[in-house]
């Protein structure tokens, strides 16, 4: 697991993966269902506090149309909460019989949905226990999930400092695992899809080391992020700068982002700049500075601009329009950039689905430098 300055030896189960890689575990689960009509097994996604496994699930339920429900199996503290309520009611066969209602939290319509059952190993031992059938089956009791609904649950590493519940391997065999970590690419990906302050993005691919320690999570760099939309330039508002960071971070984070922003790294062409501009001799200059400001060339600004300008082109809804085509082309053939960056960045492109982007073909230089890689 990435570092949290502890040597605690976590225990998660799975293999290993980015977001877009328990996406695709998910979909797949989702896929299947449709197809079969039978009930899937349940998901559950390790992960350290912060990563965004909560988020990933929501934003996929909304992302496909389904029905998404919610429930902290931690907060219940009595069975009653995990089963519902006993009522009295009149059987053909059997006269008066004792049925559970199903609590509130249990969705009622036909999916397709996914029911989240969120930091599940948080829960006490009793209400682990009574969970065990709704894995194995989708019902508890006296009720039943309707059709169409998938299980996932979200859970930290047991072998640290999290105050879990141990899963035995009763529990541990009735889901399948994987576990999320994070990757910078990913997660940039995802920022410029969710209009995550484009200066944060800059600092997480300059320094994504200092993501997942003890309190500068994903999710606690995004509220520091937000926190500072309003503030521009950020080098008149240090100060301010400083004791958001504080609030938020881990002091090294802080104090990263400081010299992040002394650097004038908060101030890097956005790709909106590249794509659009006008005058890209300008552009041409305006990086150049950037790039070779001291005596060494700045390799990682350059790696973060690339990332940037991938990304936004990758998940953007719109096609790139003439101008941004041909500035694509400045940029990709700039003497500034390295080989094994175009290269990287060319490929990514043209492999894509967006059509436009095979138009990169077109260009001998490019054309040529990708058929020599093949």
């Amino acid at each position: 697991m990435p570092d949290t300055n502890q040597n605690y030896q976590y225990i998660t189960y799975g293999a290993r993966v980015s977001a877009e890689s328990v996406t695709a575990l998910l979909e797949h689960a989702l896929d299947s269902m449709a197809q079969t009509h039978e009930r899937p097994t349940p998901v559950c996604i390790w992960g350290l506090h912060g990563i965004g496994k909560t988020e990933l699930v929501r934003d996929l339920a909304r992302a496909r149309g389904c029905a998404f429900a919610y429930i902290a199996p931690a907060q219940f503290e009595e069975m009653g909460d995990l089963l519902g309520m006993p009522k009295i009611s009149t059987d053909p066969a059997f006269g008066e019989v004792t049925r559970f209602v199903a609590p509130e939290w249990v969705p009622r319509k036909q999916g397709p949905g996914i029911l989240l059952l969120d930091d599940v190993n948080r829960a006490d031992d009793r209400i682990l226990r009574g969970i065990m059938q709704l894995f194995q089956n989708y019902e508890l009791v006296s009720w039943a999930l309707p059709p169409q609904w998938l299980i996932v649950c979200t859970a930290n590493p047991d072998g640290g400092d999290y105050s879990v519940t141990t899963l035995d391997e009763a529990m541990l065999t009735r889901m399948l695992h994987v576990t999320m970590e994070f990757d910078a690419q990913a997660w940039a990906r995802w920022a410029e899809r969710n209009d995550v302050d484009s200066r944060g993005i800059n600092f997480v691919l300059a320094y994504p080391e200092l993501v997942n320690r003890r309190r500068t999570t994903p999710r606690s760099l995004v509220q520091f992020f937000n926190s500072l939309r309003s503030l521009a330039p950020l080098r008149e508002h240090l100060g301010l700068v400083r004791l958001l960071g504080d609030a938020a971070l881990d002091p090294e984070t802080t104090q990263a982002f400081v010299s992040f922003v002394n650097l004038n790294l908060d101030r890097l062409p956005s790709p909106e700049d590249i794509l659009g501009a006008e005058d890209f001799d300008a552009m041409t200059n305006r990086l150049d500075r950037l790039v070779h400001e001291g005596d060494a060339k700045r390799l990682d600004i350059l790696s973060v601009i690339v990332t940037r300008l991938s990304n936004y082109l990758l998940v953007r809804p719109a096609e790139p329009t003439e101008l941004e085509l041909a500035n694509l082309n400045r940029f990709l053939l700039l003497d500034l950039l390295p080989n094994d960056l175009r290269l990287a960045m060319a490929q990514e492109l043209t492999q894509s689905k967006r059509p436009a982007l095979k138009k990169l073909y077109a260009t001998p230089e490019i054309g040529q430098l990708l058929l020599r890689k093949m």
